[in-house]
Parts: structure tokens; C-alpha cells; sequence
């Protein structure tokens, strides 16, 4: 599975700087609801909200993994953005976050989200794919570094 595939260079962004935890939600709301027609950001932020509630999706060296369910998407969709100033997030090792991959899985999907999410924790657990995120010039450098990844 090529985390690109769920991915769009319009839904790859950097240079954000957020005072909230809520406020990098709300935004990430607004890219994943890029070319996802019939589902609004509003119902996206719901979603990333209600599974924030039951624990952190921080999973820390400065990585975030929001996600959520939801009706309307008939395929994963994924987003990304890089912060231009890390973030308390209330990640499981107390570090702040610049690194924040957005997922949205449909409904009744088990399966196929558990191996998008292995996936991309299994890319940003990778040191050096990490170091180069940080330093990705722009977004298409970026949507570039993503799709072009392959895990070890």
C-alpha cells in the first residue's frame, strides 16, 4: 500500500503555525475535505475530535496521527501538514508537534484502516524520512518526498 495513493498535493501543506491543538484540527479539517465531495469540515472536525477524546493520536518524536470514520468517503483520504513552529499536542512522550498526517477512513472500514495507519506510522517511525519532511522547501517537495517513500 503507497500512502500516496490516498494522498493529493492539494492536501499537502507547510508553514503553518497554530496556537491550539484545536486550531491544527480545524485546518487539517479543511484539507481533508479537498476532493472529498459530500462531506464537509465541520463532520471531518467531528470525527478527528471524538477520536482525539479517547486518547492522544501524538505519537510522539514530534508526529501526530489524527484519524476517524466517516460516512460520505468511500476510500481512505489522507492529509499532511507541517508546522512552521511544533505544537503541544498532548502526545504520549510529552513532545510538541510540527509533523500532523490526517486520515479519514469510510464507516465500515476495519481492515483496510488499521493498514493505513500501520503504514504511515511505519513512515514517520523512519529518522531519516522524517529529517527530510522538516526540511522539504515547499509542499510539492513535500507531496514529492511522500510519494516517493518506500518502506525499509
Amino acid at each position: 500500500m503507497k500512502i500516496a495513493d490516498i494522498l493529493s498535493a492539494e492536501r499537502v501543506s507547510l508553514g503553518h503555525t497554530f496556537t491550539s491543538k484545536k486550531k491544527a484540527l480545524e485546518e487539517l479539517s479543511q484539507l481533508l475535505a479537498r476532493g472529498t465531495e459530500g462531506v464537509s469540515a465541520a463532520d471531518i472536525l467531528a470525527s478527528l475530535s471524538a477520536r482525539e477524546k479517547l486518547g492522544s493520536t501524538g505519537l510522539g518524536h514530534g508526529v501526530a496521527i489524527p484519524h476517524g470514520r466517516i460516512a460520505g468517503v468511500s476510500d481512505s483520504v489522507g492529509a499532511f501538514m507541517r508546522l512552521k513552529h511544533p505544537l503541544d499536542y498532548e502526545a504520549h512522550d510529552g513532545h510538541p508537534v510540527d509533523l500532523i498526517f490526517g486520515l479519514l477512513v469510510p464507516q465500515g472500514a476495519t481492515e483496510a484502516h488499521l493498514k493505513h495507519l500501520a503504514a504511515i506510522a511505519e513512515m514517520f517511525s523512519d529518522e531519516s524520512f522524517c529529517k527530510k519532511a522538516r526540511e522539504a522547501t515547499d509542499d510539492r517537495a513535500l507531496f514529492q518526498l511522500i510519494g516517493d517513500y518506500k518502506p525499509a
